[in-house]
């Protein structure tokens, strides 16, 4: 499979180097995590030429008698060597039984540099704070940006031909191999199946692998509308299905830690206040909603509303969906200080369109910068301070 370097995760590595977290590489199944830490591993030969790098890979062969925690830490301590940074890196360390016992005993000695990555079903976010008793930092892996998937197929000036490619295929990548697009389909459905039945089902028990599927479906129906569990519930009941708002909360909640889907909640723009009501619910990857749905009740306004929000999110925004009287703006992004309203819209060729999308930026009367995101095919411009920007070219931006 061919590899391309993942700077944006790369240099976040980088930056936490000899910090005394445990750094935790997350993201939904096969979005790099291990190609990632390799990648890493590489790094740290070429610009440490003394350094002790105890890489153990848990799916090999070789490292099997190290599934036990106890061996799993002896055989770190062995390989331990003074005067020289030690960094620790473990692949798929959920596979050692009570690895958490190691990883903590290790760290309080405070002789190791450790990175991990591994399975959704044991280092899901919500399962961080639990598992690890010191300090521990996610760098959070999404699968390939649009500017990603352009440096694998070497695209070159002709990217905009390629971009309605991308929306369907979406970025994991290890689909990327196959040569139909049925087997590309197929390679998706079984990482999207694996993570509801394995990571999902079976590890929190849930009652049923049928709702779960149900409540995936209808969000992926649905993605950028406004959604609540009881919403939901109603409807499902309607056709049929047997269940409450409090069991579909439940597992929309099981989704989004598996990282399947990220929440947006509500922001009052005029009020400056985050909105406990209602969210939207965005996909981890436009590639699955077509291996799963296919073309069914097809929009491709939420398909680039769906690839803005994580862009933004790989960007590293925390991204809300804002409320302005009655109105609603897609994204409000934040990040330190800085703060981005942005609208998405498919075509705004037609007049009606290209006011509807404007009209409620016009109405914010503070200085942060308005982003009108659409599919242009021409350079930026400008519409009384509004940044008018052809979606390919801001993503690869």
């Amino acid at each position: 499979m061919k590899l391309i370097e993942r700077l944006l995760y790369l240099r976040q590595l980088e930056g936490l180097i000899n910090t005394p977290d445990i750094k935790i590489i997350t993201g939904i199944r096969r979005s790099g995590k291990s190609k990632l830490l390799g990648a890493f591993s590489d790094y740290i030969v070429k610009t440490d030429a003394t350094a002790n790098i105890i890489y153990i890979d848990l799916t090999k062969i070789k490292f099997e008698h190290l599934k036990e925690y106890h061996a799993l830490n002896d055989y770190i301590e062995e390989k331990y060597r003074d005067g020289v940074n030690n960094y620790l890196m473990i692949d798929e360390v959920q596979l050692c039984e009570k690895f958490e016992l190691a990883i903590n005993s290790l760290h309080s000695d405070e002789k190791y540099d450790i990175y991990l990555t591994g399975s959704n079903a044991f280092l899901m976010s919500s399962d961080l704070a639990t598992l690890f008793t010191g300090r521990h930092m996610e760098i959070h892996v999404y699968p390939f940006s649009f500017k990603e998937y352009c440096a694998y197929f070497d695209i070159g000036s002709d990217y905009d031909a390629h971009f309605e490619r991308y929306i369907k295929l979406g970025g994991l990548s290890g689909s990327y191999t196959y040569k139909n697009d049925s087997d590309k389909e197929k390679y998706i459905r079984d990482v999207y199946d694996t993570i509801l039945i394995r990571d999902l089902v079976e590890k929190y028990r849930l009652g049923s692998a049928t709702l779960l599927k149900k409540v995936a479906e209808y969000l992926m129906d649905n993605v950028s509308n406004i959604s609540s569990s009881r919403n939901i519930s109603n409807i499902l009941v309607a056709n049929g299905t047997e269940t409450n708002y409090k069991t579909v909360g439940s597992y929309i909640d099981h989704l989004c830690h598996a990282f399947v889907f990220y929440e947006a909640r509500r922001y009052d723009v005029r009020g400056k206040t985050y909105l406990q009501s209602l969210s939207k619910y965005y996909l981890a990857d436009t590639g699955i909603r077509f291996a799963v749905l296919g073309k069914r009740n097809m929009d491709w306004g939420r398909m680039l509303e769906n690839i803005v929000f994580i862009e933004l999110l790989r960007r590293g925004y925390d991204v809300y969906v804002g409320k302005l009287y009655q109105k609603e703006i897609d994204f409000v992004a934040m990040k330190g200080n800085e703060k981005l309203y942005i609208q998405v819209s498919d075509d705004i060729s037609g007049e009606e369109t290209f006011r509807r999308e404007v009209e409620p930026l016009l109405q914010i009367r503070d200085a942060y910068p308005k982003i009108l995101l659409a599919r242009t095919r021409h350079e930026e411009s400008d519409y009384e301070g509004i940044s008018i920007i052809d979606i390919p070219r801001w993503l690869l931006g």
